[in-house]
């Protein structure tokens, strides 16, 4: 009991700090409130906050995060995946597979920290923010890492929303390939609604529809991270402590799905428990921005931003190349 009363003062610092982020983004979708928290965050990391704050913070930046990712499962309807067919699977397939690669080997070449270069992968990969948070706390990432993760992925998702429904009409696209590109080649699902409905209503319809199915990409590759990450951080004695490191909250995301798709649950009732996910994402955002050191998130902070630029670009070259090409 006094653990719990110890961490209820920086939850609620938590919540009070992102009902502005949370706000501001209602109109401003194409930055996101996560975006808008982190930057509250980091802004206040200035201000030497009291002790008390500090369980709460630490708590929300993790656990909080963790649940968040649990209501965003409400979200998903798994037959809306299976209409969007074995074309977007396949256009998947290599989109995901090319974004880890050049995650991997480009993050090798200008050698950023592996953590930070796995969330950078997995955010471009699959659907910026929301894959950040789950992976996290699987591979025990620090909030200066999540923080230049975050940063990086929303500054792509900035650029996207204004700039695929341009180059969407230069290249000449039809709705059907712009929403397969946006859908597989944005990371944000703000930023995929912004440009998809800004090219056309169809092409709007169909870039949601990959987005949810790259969204649930999220519980394979946690998984196998968490395999990854337990073995090489803990060595042999990884297998034998697979309960202790398994990111349950993941399966409960899961379940969340199956249960939005299959139980007659009222649509506000699930619109509801999706908005609160949110509203926890920001709550955790704004804690990660505050156990954020700026002056060292600037000084490293060049090159994630060109692992996420080349990430980015190579996912939307190979996405346009399959459509094109193998389709």
């Amino acid at each position: 009991m006094n653990s719990i009363m110890a961490k209820i003062p920086g939850i609620v610092l938590a919540a009070i700090l992102a009902l502005p982020a949370w706000l501001a983004g209602l109109y401003l979708p194409i930055i996101g409130s996560p975006v808008l928290g982190i930057l509250i965050g980091i802004i206040l990391s200035f201000w030497k906050k009291p002790i008390l704050f500090n369980a709460g913070v630490a708590f929300t930046g993790k656990k909080v995060l963790q649940y968040s990712i649990i209501l965003m499962g409400f979200g998903l309807n798994l037959f809306n995946i299976i209409r969007a067919g074995g074309q977007t699977l396949l256009l998947m397939i290599f989109t995901l597979t090319a974004a880890f690669l050049t995650a991997y080997f480009a993050g090798k070449l200008l050698k950023t920290e592996s953590r930070t270069t796995t969330l950078i992968g997995v955010g471009t990969a699959i659907c910026g923010g929301s894959a950040i948070a789950a992976t996290a706390p699987v591979i025990h990432a620090k909030d200066e890492e999540v923080a230049q993760s975050i940063s990086t992925i929303f500054l792509f998702n900035v650029m996207a929303a204004f700039l695929f429904p341009f180059l969407g009409h230069l290249f000449g696209m039809s709705d059907h390939q712009f929403g397969l590109w946006a859908g597989t080649a944005i990371n944000d699902t703000s930023s995929v609604v912004a440009a998809g409905y800004t090219f056309s209503h169809g092409a709007g319809n169909l870039a949601v529809i990959v987005k949810l199915t790259r969204t649930l990409m999220i519980i394979p590759v946690t998984l196998v991270l968490a395999f990854i990450f337990a073995r090489n951080g803990k060595g042999q004695t990884a297998t034998y402590q697979i309960v202790k490191i398994f990111p349950w909250f993941v399966i409960w995301f899961a379940i969340a799905s199956v249960i939005s798709t299959f139980l007659p649950l009222p649509q506000v009732l699930l619109h509801v428990l999706v908005n609160v996910g949110k509203y926890m994402i920001v709550m955790a955002m704004v804690c990660i921005g505050l156990n954020t050191n700026l002056v060292k998130l600037l000084k490293n902070g060049i090159r994630p931003i060109l692992l996420g630029l080349i990430c980015w670009f190579v996912l939307a070259a190979v996405s346009i190349f399959v459509q094109y090409w193998l389709l």
